[in-house]
C-alpha cells in the first residue's frame, strides 16, 4: 500500500474519533452505573452492579489511553494546547479516574456499612465528575478557544463554563446514566432488574429534556456546527438516525429486548459524536474569536513519516484491541451470578 497517496491527517482525525467513541460507549455504561449506585439501598444489590462492570471497567479505559496517545503522536500541537489549556479540568478528571479505581477495589475490604457507603459515594461522585467534565471539554472545542498566536490557551478555568458547556455536560451525564441503566438491566435479575428498568425510564426522560436544552443552546451559541449539514444536505440523515435510535430505546425496553435497547443507546452515542466530528472538521481546536489561529488537521499534524509509521502500527494493533474486547465481553456475558459476588 502506498501510504503517501492517502490523506493521513484525515485518517487520523477519524481514527482518534473512533477510539474516543469506543471509550464513550464502553466506559459510558461504567459511569452510568456509578451514577446509579447511590439509588440502590441494598448492599448486595450494589455489589451486583459493581460485579456487572468489574471484569471490564479497566479494559474500557484503555480506549481513552490509546486515543490520547494517538492524539499526542498524530497531532502534538493539539495535545500540547488542549492539555495545557484544560490543565485543571484534566487534573480533576485524573483524580476522578483514580478514585473510581480505588473505590471499586477498596469498598469490599471492610464489612462496615459506613466504609462501603463512603467508597460507593466516591465512586458515584467521580462518575458524575468524569461525565460532566467530558461534556464541558467537548463543548469548548465546539465553541472555540481563545488561542494566542503562540497556540496557547488565553482564557482561565472559569471561562470554560458557559451555558452551552453546562448543557452539554449535563446531557453527557444523562446519556451515560441512560446507557448504564440499560446495561444494568442486561446484567441483573429479579427485583433489582425491575428497579433498573424504572431507573432507565427516568434516565430516558432526563436525557430527552437535556437533549432538547442542548439543541437550543447549540442553535444559539454554536450555530457553526450546523454549517456542514447545510453545505451537505445528505448529512441531515445523521441527526435523524440519532433521534430514531433514541426513540427506539423505550420501544425495545418495553418489549423486553434489552440487547437491542443497548445497541440503540450505543448508536445514539455514535450519532452525537459523528455530528460533533463533522461539525468541527477540519479543525481540531477552533479559535474563537480569531479563526485564523485555529489548529487544524493540516497545520497541527505530525510529519508525514510519523503518520505513516503510526498508520502501520494501527493496522497491526487495532485488530488486537478489538479482538480482546470482543473476547472479554463474550467470556463475561450473561447475568451476574449472585452466588459469587466477591471481586
Amino acid at each position: 500500500m502506498n501510504l503517501q497517496s492517502l490523506d493521513l491527517p484525515s485518517i487520523w482525525f477519524a481514527l482518534i474519533g473512533i477510539l474516543l467513541t469506543g471509550y464513550a460507549i464502553l466506559d459510558g455504561f461504567d459511569l452510568g452505573i456509578g451514577m446509579l449506585l447511590p439509588t440502590v439501598k441494598d448492599d448486595t444489590d450494589r455489589r451486583v452492579l459493581l460485579n456487572a462492570i468489574g471484569p471490564v471497567w479497566d479494559g474500557n479505559e484503555v480506549w481513552l489511553l490509546v486515543g490520547g496517545g494517538g492524539l499526542f503522536a498524530a497531532f502534538p500541537d493539539v495535545y500540547a494546547t488542549v492539555f495545557s489549556g484544560f490543565y485543571l479540568p484534566f487534573i480533576l478528571l485524573l483524580v476522578a479516574l483514580i478514585f473510581r479505581a480505588a473505590a471499586i477495589e477498596f469498598r469490599s475490604k471492610e464489612a462496615s456499612p459506613v466504609w462501603r457507603k463512603t467508597w460507593d459515594s466516591l465512586f458515584s461522585g467521580a462518575s458524575y465528575l468524569i461525565a460532566m467534565l467530558t461534556g464541558v471539554a467537548l463543548s469548548n472545542i465546539a465553541v472555540g478557544l481563545p488561542l494566542r498566536p503562540d497556540r496557547e490557551y488565553g482564557g482561565g478555568f472559569w471561562n470554560l463554563f458557559h451555558p452551552h458547556s453546562i448543557a452539554l455536560g449535563l446531557t453527557t451525564v444523562a446519556l451515560f446514566m441512560m446507557h448504564g441503566s440499560i446495561f444494568a438491566v442486561l446484567k441483573t435479575e429479579g427485583e433489582l432488574n425491575q428497579m433498573m428498568r424504572e431507573r432507565t425510564k427516568k434516565a430516558m426522560i432526563f436525557f430527552g429534556v437535556m437533549y432538547g436544552v442542548l439543541s437550543l443552546t447549540t442553535f444559539i451559541f454554536v450555530p457553526q456546527l450546523g454549517n456542514v449539514i447545510r453545505a451537505v444536505p445528505a448529512l441531515f440523515i445523521l441527526p435523524l438516525l440519532t433521534l430514531l435510535a433514541a426513540a427506539n430505546i423505550p420501544r425495545e425496553i418495553s418489549r423486553g429486548r434489552e440487547n437491542a435497547a443497548f445497541v440503540s443507546s450505543s448508536l445514539v452515542i455514535v450519532g452525537l459524536l459523528l455530528l460533533f466530528g463533522c461539525g468541527i472538521y477540519p479543525n481540531l481546536v477552533p479559535s474563537n474569536p480569531n479563526p485564523e489561529l485555529s489548529l487544524t488537521i493540516r497545520n497541527a499534524a505530525a510529519s508525514t513519516k510519523t503518520l505513516e509509521t503510526m498508520t502501520i502500527m494501527a493496522v497491526v494493533g487495532v485488530p488486537f484491541v478489538l479482538a480482546y474486547t470482543i473476547v472479554i465481553y463474550r467470556v463475561f456475558g450473561g447475568k451476574v451470578d449472585k452466588a459469587h459476588l466477591h471481586y
